[in-house]
């Protein structure tokens, strides 16, 4: 049920934790590759994966791997789907450039996104409201962000659609505090817009930044996760050059240099 009615257009729907990486590869691919067209759009990861079981894609890019209940979508459908795991994501937490803090234990960012903390007073000293800046429910992210911590996010939190207007919404915010792929921080950059904070795994345990890559090969960091690429078996023949390209020389390259982690 893949798109199969263009033979030469590829495309691509799903996670926006992934949609700039994924259009930086597409671009270089089609300089290698110019009888095949790549069309790359967001979303989010749930949205890749119902395009994929609507026929109306070829690769969802997903920053999680698939539920019970689209597994079991795919099986009633008929739909045979092949898994890539093309790079490795950390999940960055973000506070506005002056924020007061350096680094936060999981525990401590749990009671904060999920409500239990409503105030930074115990964190910073000062008595001034917590505002979350997240994704919507249908994102890889999200999930992943909610389960990691073991909690329900705030009813409070701001539903974002994207990394982007999560980054533009703390830049403006003195008080808020939001998660983005670190993919879409600038890594070594004076002229950053935000903070990203050090996560420790517990107090007293050293922090670590989702931007240290001998952390990330180490699996040293609490929020670092698979992304994925799932692919209908009828459009496998289609997308197997940009695979390759993804794994070749040229594509883990621009996945290092795009500030996520080759899979090892």
């Amino acid at each position: 049920m893949g798109c199969s009615d263009n033979e030469r257009a590829i495309k691509v729907k799903g996670s926006d934790t992934e949609v700039n990486l994924a259009v930086r590869l597409a671009e270089h691919f089609y300089l290698e590759n110019d009888s095949l067209s790549v069309a790359i759009s967001g979303g989010g990861s749930g949205l890749g994966i119902a395009s994929l079981l609507n026929g109306q894609a070829d690769i969802a890019n997903s920053s999680r791997p698939l539920n019970a209940d689209e597994e079991e979508m795919f099986r009633d459908r008929g739909i045979s789907v092949r898994t890539v795991v093309f790079a490795e994501d950390a999940t960055a937490f973000i506070v506005r450039k002056d924020f007061p803090i350096d680094s936060i234990d999981v525990a401590t960012l749990g009671y904060l996104l999920s409500g239990k903390l409503n105030s930074w007073e115990s964190i910073t000293g000062e008595h001034r409201p917590v505002n979350i800046y997240g994704r919507q429910s249908n994102s890889g992210t999200h999930s992943f962000v909610r389960q990691k911590l073991g909690i329900q996010f705030s009813r409070d939190a701001k539903e974002m659609n994207g990394n982007a207007q999560i980054i533009e919404g703390i830049k403006m915010d003195g008080t808020g505090i939001g998660y983005v792929g670190a993919g879409y921080i600038m890594h070594d950059s004076k002229d950053q817009p935000v903070k990203v904070l050090k996560i420790s795994p517990s107090v007293g345990k050293p922090a670590i930044s989702p931007l240290d890559s001998q952390a990330i090969s180490e699996g040293r960091y609490h929020f670092q996760r698979p992304l994925y690429q799932f692919i209908p078996e009828t459009s496998w023949e289609k997308v197997s050059a940009f695979i390759a390209f993804e794994r070749g020389e040229v594509g883990q390259r621009l996945i290092q240099e795009s500030g996520y982690y080759i899979v090892h």
